[in-house]
């Protein structure tokens, strides 16, 4: 992948971008799961093997990106339950940090996502339904001011 397209994303305020080769497929500057859903629900099928650059790659991130046709995911944030989800999967990461989970944004618990995440056997299509009753039965909706709060990480 170019190099500069990651430095880019870096830099800029969007939370997640989809590549095709070098090509911009979808850009979104939402927090949480979100992104990964609108991509996956309006243009997943149209291409099947994308790159996806994300802010924080938790395991839920993970799942949705595999689902979403990711060949590779790349991040400066990943915690290794997200590494070993994507290897499982054959697909190709790039974490500038690895940390054992992503945190709550209480700072103390598991995101309640990876934790989400890792109930059951959970494959990337069992997950996206999962999280799609996750978000109805808590009345969450996109947009809303509260998602817009940054994610937090557990330091090694």
């Amino acid at each position: 992948m170019n190099k500069l397209l990651f430095r880019e994303f870096l830099e800029s305020q969007d939370t997640l971008c989809v590549l095709e080769g070098n090509d911009k497929l979808f850009t979104s500057q939402e927090g949480f799961l979100f992104p990964l859903l609108e991509y996956i629900d309006k243009f997943s099928h149209l291409h099947p093997k994308v790159i996806i650059l994300d802010k924080i790659v938790g395991n839920a991130a993970a799942l949705l990106s595999i689902k979403a046709g990711a060949t590779k995911v790349y991040s400066p944030l990943g915690s290794q339950l997200a590494a070993d989800t994507l290897s499982q999967y054959s697909r190709e990461y790039h974490f500038t940090e690895i940390v054992p989970f992503i945190r709550a944004r209480n700072g103390q618990d598991m995101c309640p996502m990876e934790k989400l995440s890792l109930s059951g056997d959970m494959s990337p299509d069992r997950f996206l339904e999962t999280v799609r009753r996750y978000y109805e039965q808590h009345n969450m909706e996109r947009k809303d001011a509260e998602f817009s709060k940054k994610r937090e990480v557990k330091e090694n």
